[in-house]
């Protein structure tokens, strides 16, 4: 297979770095507008759609380069497959970093903002402009394939990530792609799914992560694979200009996910701008330069589709970027160790301690046995999300660095060798990726060996790693402590072993709720009848176009998550936002710091609250206080409470800091589906303080008028 390398024979200069747009939406759209006044018919035709696999379509005897596009959600992905030239090596290294909801688990907006620099320049090392991420779909359905490259349940804890993360990256020069909008919440068949979802919903829980994108001014967005209500998310004038560009105000150029449109005409006239990876599937009959000479659409038509590609290239200073061969920027390889702090912290910081009586931290003179499997490899999710890295620290290097001779490794130990040994450590989980849905259970000979650990010996520590929740219910009130450490990057299993023997005090808080049975699920029914998610391996012709669609129903509405099962009551394994520490904390009695008796909250004056945060253990820590509102005498179904706030703060033994919010109208409502807008009903409100969505400390009530 051809190679080549790009970073070597690119024309490589000193750092380029730019801190915004070169200019406004305005001045590029008219800039644009002069472009197409010199681009043939066959030209604007060509930029209708991807080139070679990963790149914006150019014209670059007129000026337009082509703009190079990579995968990344743990990172950059530096080796990619273009039709032309085979496997190509964008960099000779890339981080691979923890996985997105592991940032999540972080609960520190600051980190993620490190993060996505951090990406962005990688982006720039490499010579890609754009990279193909954040991913933003809402956690729904714990079987899910993708969720480790995602936010979690809450929208307002992957608005908050979102945010600083796109911020972060295209501070750089890198522009972001918020995807896969909208609705994308399963991927088992996921080129056939009909996600029906209602207007409300849609406005509370799926669509605040990329307002915030929005907001934060990200370049891009990618649409989905699946139906909304019945239309293609690629070619849906509802989903890209009356949502997208209308509701939310998005601006920027829109491009499909790869191979996700089936009907030229709907594609043009819905508000997309660009079909990727470009490629002339078999199943669509009339292209765009067939629809043009028939008279279905017009030459303006295709004008309106691809300007605001071009518009999104010269605002940003790509194409001169492209032009001057500036596009590789290999002196950002010295920041390469810091990347790796970046990594480590996000590690150290995401990993959840969701039990512990007391085995952790582990002294490193104890006697350990370690079973089970990734020990001479890093766990990570599959597809394109998937980052090579580089100097990997797997699990049996950073253990013996650390234990020396008193750790022994044994991937398939019998009763007898757990039951001798001081402590045993499982390491356990799932191998997650894209166009799969698994089962919500662990393979067998896994569980099993879960269930002969706990069983045999009582000080077993269990280390998931995992991209979603998994069914540990009958063993997860057995083991000495479990860890959860997803997929935690090329060095985050340092940060594991450095959490197991108490160097670093885990902080992380599950962004999504542990369920006891998948029953329990809201998403339960979100694989039609007759298939059978154990025995299949993948989805098979996952990528061929198949006559007919399945619809799944979001029939729980904005209930997602913690929503769901604190409002129909049904007990959870772990809640959202759950996670222990090595430390204990107290939060003291908030007040709300306004005058009366009455709290109220109006328009022009939003209430302040505070909260003393005293760390009352014997060593440093971070705790992440959450704060919720609740709707006293609701007129619409509104969940029992809902997160609207957090801080993550870090407190030294004996001290105290102390945590202020503010809470406006905004955090009140909910989507009117009638008026189409935000409301607040007049009436009684609470707020609620806790760590956790079960662990609530204090109740304070409130009036919004």
């Amino acid at each position: 297979m051809k190679k080549l390398i790009f970073s070597v024979v690119a024309l490589l200069v000193g750092s380029t770095v730019l801190a915004q747009p070169v200019m406004s939406y305005e001045e590029a759209e008219a800039k644009a507008n002069e472009i197409l006044k010199s681009l043939t018919l066959e030209e604007k035709l060509s930029m209708t759609q991807g080139h070679n696999r990963f790149f914006f379509p150019g014209v670059p005897e007129k000026g337009l380069p082509y703009i190079y596009t990579t995968d990344a959600s743990m990172g950059v992905k530096n080796k990619q497959h273009l039709h032309d030239a085979g496997e190509v090596i964008l960099a000779e290294r890339t981080t691979q970093f923890p996985a997105f909801i592991m940032l999540a688990a972080t609960f520190n907006p600051d980190l993620a903002y490190k993060y996505g620099h951090a990406v962005g320049e990688e982006a720039r090392m490499a010579g890609a402009g754009v990279i193909l991420g954040p991913g933003m779909n809402i956690y729904r359905n714990a079987r899910c394939g993708r969720n480790f490259e995602y936010l979690g349940e809450d929208p307002h804890l992957a608005a908050s990530i979102i945010y600083d993360y796109v911020t972060g990256m295209q501070s750089t020069g890198t522009l972001a792609c918020a995807k896969h909008f909208l609705g994308n919440q399963t991927e088992f068949y996921r080129r056939r799914s009909n996600s029906i979802i209602d207007e409300r919903a849609i406005m509370e829980i799926y669509t605040p992560a990329f307002k915030a994108a929005i907001d934060a001014g990200v370049a891009t967005v990618m649409t989905a694979y699946n139906q909304l209500n019945g239309e293609w998310a690629g070619e849906s004038k509802y989903v890209i200009t009356d949502l997208l560009r209308g509701t939310l105000g998005f601006k920027g150029m829109v491009m499909s996910d790869w191979n996700s449109i089936y009907d030229w005409k709907n594609v043009i006239l819905s508000g997309q701008n660009l079909d990727m990876p470009g490629e002339d599937m078999f199943y669509i009959k009339k292209k765009p330069a067939d629809l043009v000479a028939e008279g279905v659409v017009t030459e303006k038509d295709i004008e309106n589709m691809i300007r605001p590609t071009i518009a999104t290239c010269i605002r940003w200073g790509l194409y001169d970027r492209y032009n001057s061969g500036k596009q590789y920027d290999k002196s950002l390889e010295a920041k390469l160790p810091a990347h790796l702090e970046i990594s480590y912290q996000t590690a150290a910081e995401g990993a959840v301690l969701l039990r512990n009586n007391g085995i952790l931290p582990l002294a490193t003179t104890k006697r350990v046995l370690v079973v089970g499997k990734w020990f001479d490899s890093v766990p990570h999710g599959g597809g394109a999300a998937r980052v090579t890295g580089y100097d990997h620290h797997p699990l049996r290097q950073v253990l013996t660095d650390a234990f020396g001779g008193n750790v022994k490794f044994v991937e398939k130990p019998t009763a007898a060798e757990l039951k001798a040994a001081e402590v045993v450590l499982c390491v356990t989980g799932t191998y997650d990726s894209e166009s799969t849905e698994r089962p919500f259970e662990m393979e067998k000979k896994d569980e099993k060996l879960v269930r002969l650990a706990v069983e045999s010996n009582p000080n077993t520590i269990v280390l998931v790693h995992s991209g979603s929740a998994i069914n540990m219910t009958a063993w997860a009130d057995k083991c000495a402590a479990l860890l959860y450490g997803w997929y935690p990057g090329q060095n985050g299993l340092e940060a594991i072993c450095d959490i197991i023997i108490g160097k670093v005090n885990p902080s992380g808080k599950l962004p999504m709720t542990i369920e006891r049975d998948f029953a329990d699920s809201p998403a339960v029914n979100s694989v039609p009848e007759g298939f059978n998610l154990a025995k299949a391996k993948g989805n098979p012709n996952e990528k061929a176009f198949h006559p007919w669609t399945y619809d799944v129903h979001y029939d729980e509405s904005v209930l997602v998550g913690y929503r769901w099962y604190e409002k129909k009551n049904i007990k959870t394994l772990f809640p959202f936002g759950y996670g222990l520490s090595y430390t204990t904390f107290e939060l003291a009695k908030p007040k709300i710091l306004s005058k009366g008796k009455v709290k109220t909250l109006t328009d022009e004056a939003p209430l302040k609250v505070a909260i003393e945060v005293n760390n009352t253990g014997a060593v440093a820590g971070a705790e992440v206080v959450q704060l919720y509102i609740a709707e006293k005498n609701p007129t619409v179904l509104r969940p029992n409470k809902e997160l609207k706030a957090f801080r993550k703060v870090t407190v030294e033994p004996g001290k105290k800091a102390v945590v202020t919010f503010e809470v406006d109208k905004k955090m009140c409502s909910y989507w009117c589906d009638k008026n189409h807008a935000w409301t607040a009903n007049a009436g009684e409100y609470e707020i609620l303080i806790g760590t956790s969505s079960a662990d609530i400390v204090a109740v304070l009530p409130f009036v919004v008028k």
